[in-house]
């Protein structure tokens, strides 16, 4: 599975950007998906993923009411729609995918690094 992001770059406080993720091959089947993101000098950190299947989202704490995850299957594309952004949103955005063997993690783990095995080589968001 590759995974291939795209829409990063640098934007003023305030403003808007729309990141997609493109997978090789179909991971959506009854699984999710997440978006990652780590700043120079701090950990990864998940920001926001959806099931696949119900497309139910969830967000971190720190985006909650600004980032906005979609997908559209027949795709194979996720999307993060990240509005007001702050310079704390500042970051390499990767996009994350589960092997198939794996099952679906409960919401309180879903946006933990550990329960995936794929990810893409990241784009770049840049807020200043």
């Amino acid at each position: 599975v590759q995974l291939v992001e795209s829409g990063g770059g640098s934007v003023q406080p305030g403003g808007s950007l729309r990141l997609s993720c493109v997978a090789s091959s179909d991971v959506f089947i009854n699984s999710c998906m997440t978006w990652f993101r780590q700043a120079p000098g701090k950990e990864r950190e998940g920001v926001a993923a959806i099931y696949t299947g119900p497309g139910n989202t969830y967000y971190a704490d720190s985006v909650k009411g600004r980032f906005s995850m979609s997908q559209d299957r027949a795709k194979n594309t996720v999307y993060l729609q990240m509005e007001n952004l702050e310079s704390g949103d500042t970051a390499l955005y990767y996009c994350a995918a589960q092997a198939a063997f794996r099952a679906i993690p409960p919401k309180t783990d879903i946006l933990d690094a550990l329960e995936y095995d794929y990810w893409g080589q990241g784009t770049q968001v840049t807020v200043s």
